[in-house]
């Protein structure tokens, strides 16, 4: 199975993954699960670290870079036909650019979205898992 992650499960699976869903976990540590990151998600985690939301250790840059290899996560391009998907969403579907973006690589590839946002839960038109 292929899953993408949002950037809050990124960080709890590398350092809080007790915060993470019972089927969260157990999905990400399956064998046969292929783990997938965006690069949103780098740009958020700096956003995060640079406003002080989130504590992590040494440069953002480092530990996003350190978590992927150490994990065996792969990384996804953004592409245009992304970019597109995320900002044509059918129905209704709230700005942060980071979720339609995260939505989008979901919906193109065809994989869940490994969440706890229920907004994005909530939303019909892609596959989730939390």
């Amino acid at each position: 199975m292929n899953v993408l992650l949002d950037t809050c499960v990124m960080i709890w699976t590398a350092s809080d993954p007790e915060s993470l869903s019972e089927l969260a976990r157990e999905t990400l540590t399956m064998e046969t699960t292929s783990v997938h990151v965006s690069p949103i998600t780098c740009a958020e985690l700096c956003c995060l670290q640079q406003r002080n939301r989130i504590r992590i250790e040494g440069h953002w840059k480092t530990w996003f870079n350190v978590r992927l290899v150490e994990n065996g996560w792969s990384m996804l391009d953004i592409t245009l036909p992304i970019v597109q998907e995320a900002y044509s969403l059918p129905d209704s579907f709230h700005r942060d650019p980071v979720d339609r973006l995260l939505v989008g690589t979901a919906r193109v590839y065809g994989m869940p979205l490994v969440t706890s946002d229920d907004k994005i839960r909530d939303y019909p038109h892609v596959d989730t898992l939390w």
